[in-house]
């Protein structure tokens, strides 16, 4: 169930189209499957606006392939992270109509955007990187907004070692409306850019870096400790995540618009 199947149950009731028992029957199922090796969650979209993603790190690829079948039985998209070649070939198997993005190792079926035309259908979020090895963590970013329908720009390889390269980007920066930042080593290039900008900046350590990086560590601690005031933090190499908490901001300020919009 997703809130445009409920929506059109809900009218065709009001219509007359559809009877009221039709529709309990049809809204009788539970809110997850039941699987010998997993319970998805068929209602997540209607609670969080998005549907529910599959993480597939240590999972086999049948279980993958299985949960998926499942979420698209529901009239759900999928949306696979972490997504290894097993996945994939798997996945390439079974369903046609398959999307992947190899670098950020995200695969997609179904792709569907999260809102009609409206106030945030002109957004545009913004996934930079401070070097080259930052590109699997913001391409998994990157891929996930893509799956939800939005407009992703990139800016690679700008980190503060080599501030010019960043200074030349100014003008795409202030033109976004929300910023992705992957940034391993010092994880520094968060806060300069939260300093320049007005928008969400939202900050994504990666475990990129030397010895005393602690694998993202250090980074996370820089990006926490940020003198630019309101940045967002998530996990280390969590870029899934970074994108997931844009969404949920963008799910309720359409809401919110929506129904501005709706009471003029």
């Amino acid at each position: 169930m997703n809130p445009t199947r409920l929506e059109n149950l809900l009218k065709a009731v009001a219509a007359g189209s559809t009877t009221a028992q039709d529709a309990i029957d049809e809204l009788k199922s539970l809110p997850f499957q039941e699987m010998n090796i997993a319970k998805p969650d068929l209602h997540r979209s209607l609670r969080q606006g998005a549907s529910e993603a599959i993480f597939c790190q240590g999972k086999t690829a049948d279980q993958v392939v299985a949960i998926a079948r499942e979420l698209l039985a529901a009239e759900q998209s999928v949306l696979a992270t972490r997504c290894d070649t097993a996945h994939r070939e798997a996945l390439e198997r079974h369903f046609v109509n398959m999307k992947y993005n190899e670098l950020g190792r995200v695969a997609s079926i179904g792709a569907r955007a999260l809102f009609e035309a409206g106030p945030l259908d002109d957004l545009v979020v913004l996934v930079i990187t401070a070097g080259t090895a930052d590109l699997p963590v913001a391409e998994e970013s990157a891929a996930v907004l893509e799956h939800f329908g939005f407009s992703v720009k990139r800016v690679y390889d700008v980190g503060v070692a080599g501030l010019h390269r960043l200074l030349a980007q100014v003008k795409t920066l202030r033109s976004a409306d929300a910023i992705i930042v992957a940034a391993g080593m010092d994880g520094a290039l968060p806060s300069v850019i939260g300093g320049i900008v007005s928008c969400p900046v939202i900050a994504v350590p990666t475990s990129v870096g030397y010895g005393a990086s602690f694998e993202g560590l250090a980074a996370l601690l820089t990006m926490l400790n940020s003198c630019a005031h309101g940045i967002t933090v998530v996990n280390i190499d969590n870029g899934f995540g970074a994108a997931m908490a844009l969404i949920r901001n963008l799910v309720r300020w359409n809401e919110r618009s929506s129904i501005g919009a709706g009471s003029h």
